[in-house]
């Protein structure tokens, strides 16, 4: 479809959503504006119906193909299955949504909220592969239509959705849009509609980065394994259709960021704006940091793509966030089996230093243990004293906070 026609049809889809929900809010934010030295806007997608902007390419995708189709397939284990569910209680369809088996309850009692009995939900595979597998086989033998996540022109057109409001809410295009970047519909879309009328940047979590290895491939590859952390965000391979329309994005217009760094700004965003993000709605906010010598005295908008956040994960999220920024760590520690040896460890403590974790098996036979500690504190260059005096006390240490391969078993 000509750049013309896309954005056409683009506000047309927008248009008729006004019959489902309101536009979600574009927000000018005065603590990142004041930071970066920017007018920085956050196109608020978390505050949808559905805390996420999925719902957009299910509506315009299913509106298309009513009353022809009555049935509706997706295979998703969060946002994109919210939406569709939605969405099906909305059109008075029926939705069957293939979810994995380890889905947390928390996205399929929500999943079933929005669908109410509209929706069947059937738990079928550990990994998302095995889902989507026997999601597509019970689609064709059902004659049902399957909805993609992304890979599909209207759910395309649907995401694109998200820039024409960006430009009715603020007069005009924004002299950069930061986009998160999973399979790539959002992007696809909002770049479609906006074409070089605008600068972008596109955000992945380094754990899954399916655009920047397409870019440099020359098409879609797949970057298995993946880190899902950024569940949102976290896709091996970027679709064929979304693909086309970013083929000729600049490899340096793409910002990678560890899921470690990501938390810092969900932390950030709850303690100091009261907002709640997934770990895919803090990509963009993150990535100012990236970019700030291009922002500067310019018109920024991020777009927070969602905010379905279980608060069960919060403490990992806090402790991701703590180690990337150097103020906790982990170390393992030769501890002499001698009387007075703890004391003197505790004694090399600051005053702003915190024992978080302290595992210790004395081994008689043994003229030192084994310590595994975990220290907290305000500042990451207390961690410089602190280790420089267990150095002259004789003490031998090693640091494992950054040893992913331990952290796995041991934090």
């Amino acid at each position: 479809m000509a750049a013309k026609g896309f954005a056409q049809a683009a506000r047309a889809a927008e248009a008729e959503m006004r019959a489902v929900f309101p536009p979600t809010p574009l927000l000018r934010n005065d603590h990142l504006s004041a930071r970066f030295g920017a007018d920085i806007w956050l196109k608020r997608e978390d505050l949808s119906p559905v805390r996420s902007y999925k719902l957009r390419g299910a509506f315009n995708a299913m509106r298309k193909v009513i009353p022809a189709q009555s049935v509706f397939v997706c295979a998703s284990a969060g946002n994109h299955a919210q939406g569709v569910a939605f969405m099906c209680r909305h059109f008075g369809v029926q939705g069957v949504i293939f979810m994995p088996v380890t889905t947390p309850q928390q996205k399929i009692q929500k999943t079933r909220m929005f669908g109410g009995h509209h929706v069947e939900i059937r738990l079928v595979g550990d990994y998302f592969d095995n889902t989507l597998a026997e999601a597509q086989e019970f689609c064709a033998a059902q004659n049902a239509h399957f909805l993609s996540p992304f890979d599909d022109e209207d759910v395309i057109e649907g995401q694109a959705s998200v820039g024409v409001e960006i430009e009715a809410q603020l007069g005009r295009a924004p002299d950069r849009i930061i986009l998160p970047v999973g399979g790539g519909g959002l992007s696809a879309g909002v770049r479609s509609y906006f074409q070089d009328r605008v600068e972008y940047t596109f955000v992945e979590p380094v754990g899954a980065p399916s655009l920047g290895a397409a870019i440099a491939a020359g098409t879609p590859v797949d970057v298995s394994p993946i880190n899902s952390f950024v569940d949102g965000a976290a896709v091996a391979k970027l679709g064929a259709r979304t693909f086309a329309r970013l083929s000729t994005v600049k490899p340096e217009t793409i910002v990678h960021l560890s899921e470690d760094r990501i938390c810092t700004t969900i932390v950030e965003m709850l303690n100091v704006e009261g907002i709640v993000l997934e770990p895919a709605g803090a990509l963009a906010i993150e990535a100012l940091h990236e970019i700030a010598d291009l922002i500067r005295g310019k018109t920024i908008v991020a777009v927070a793509s969602g905010g379905n956040f279980d608060f069960e994960r919060l403490p990992e999220v806090k402790e991701r966030a703590q180690r990337y920024s150097g103020v906790k760590k982990y170390f393992i520690l030769r501890m002499p089996q001698r009387p007075g040896a703890l004391k003197e460890f505790l004694s090399i403590l600051g005053p702003e230093d915190d024992i978080a974790r302290f595992e210790y098996l004395k081994k008689s036979a043994r003229n030192f243990g084994s310590v595994l500690i975990g220290i907290e504190t305000s500042v990451p260059d207390n961690f410089a004293r602190l280790f420089g005096e267990l150095d002259a006390a004789g003490f031998t240490y090693t640091d494992i906070t950054n040893d992913e391969t331990l952290a796995q078993f041991v934090i």
